[in-house]
């Protein structure tokens, strides 16, 4: 069994939050140049406070909690998101040799509650993006995401927003947030089927966060298929326990953004062993699939180390993990 990807394979990366992508030392830097009043002193102290462990994270809440309240409020004005797309873009050309990269984050997240301005916060992440296009020599787009527990109309915003810079870089728009906040079993779900047709038309791609936990289930993954009409789905793992869901998933040709470290962490799947089962069933289904990070820092990993950890497992064969890779550099909304 091949160990690890051979050196020279070029990656692509399609799920990955700015807002646990960014190396602890850059954070403590941002922080301190915007005079950010931190609860530790020391550095070693904050890069505890936002990394992410079994022994912390038990699940999707406790890690959502580490982005949304100390890493992206720490990435809230114009230079530091810009400074923070450039870094893990390059970083993850250093680190992965990632040549194709969609890098996802909400605005509205960034401009702390309305004081700073939405539109400064977009074009100084879309100057951070051409400038480590341009030193790299990559591809790489943004992927704005709509919060579930966002008021409809905040979130109407944020489309009509991607629709604005639809041609500086923004490639796409995601349902992302906690899933206990679920769109898919009520009313509200048939509002974002008319904002999800709008980015369609738009020209945007469309993604969606869901059946990464019981609460959304593979229930809901059949909703968001059927309603939001989605290009590819972020997590989705509890699609591999319906035979009737995942035949409707090749029906429709969507992508499945499967995360194998973050779903673990949050216990999503209970470990490697229903982790390649859940390959295996999707696999024998014929449902594409790509492998992501979700987020390098906060986690701990890069895309390549990902691929190394799926191979020696088992769970995916060296055809396989050069499969999901050409899977992805397909399935990209950036072009």
């Amino acid at each position: 069994m091949l160990a690890t990807l051979p050196d020279d394979v070029e990656l692509v990366e399609l799920h990955l939050h700015i807002g646990g992508a960014v190396a602890p030392h850059i954070l403590w830097e941002i922080a301190h140049d915007h005079g950010f009043k931190l609860p530790v002193k020391s550095y070693w102290e904050f890069r505890d406070l936002v990394s992410a462990d079994r022994a912390r994270v038990s699940s999707l809440d406790g890690y959502l909690e580490i982005m949304h309240r100390w890493t992206e409020r720490i990435q809230s004005s114009p230079s530091a998101i810009e400074r923070s797309v450039y870094s893990i873009i390059g970083k993850e050309y250093r680190s992965s040799r990632v040549t194709t990269i969609e890098l996802r984050f909400n605005p509205m997240k960034r401009n702390l509650g309305g004081e700073r301005d939405l539109d400064y916060i977009i074009a100084a992440a879309l100057r951070g993006l051409e400038r480590a296009c341009l030193a790299y020599g990559i591809r790489a787009g943004l992927v704005f995401c709509l919060a579930r527990e966002f008021d409809y109309e905040l979130n109407d915003i944020i489309v009509r927003k991607a629709e604005k810079y639809r041609d500086r870089g923004v490639v796409g728009i995601d349902l992302a947030g906690p899933e206990r906040h679920t769109l898919e079993f009520g009313d509200e779900v048939d509002r974002y089927r008319e904002l999800f047709a709008r980015a369609r038309d738009a020209g945007l791609g469309t993604t969606v966060h869901t059946g990464e936990t019981s609460h959304t289930g593979a229930e809901g993954v059949l909703t968001v298929i059927e309603k939001l009409e989605p290009d590819r789905i972020g997590h989705g793992v509890a699609a591999a326990r319906s035979d009737e869901l995942m035949a409707r998933l090749v029906e429709r040709g969507i992508v499945l953004e499967i995360c194998p470290s973050s779903n673990l962490l949050t216990r999503a799947v209970s470990g490697w062993d229903e982790l390649g089962e859940i390959f295996a069933r999707l696999r024998a289904a014929g449902v594409r699939t790509t492998v992501n990070t979700d987020s390098t820092y906060i986690i701990g990993t890069t895309l390549r180390r990902e691929f190394d950890l799926l191979l020696a497992h088992g769970v995916l064969s060296p055809a396989d993990a050069l499969q999901a890779i050409d899977t992805a550099r397909h399935a990209t909304f950036v072009h």
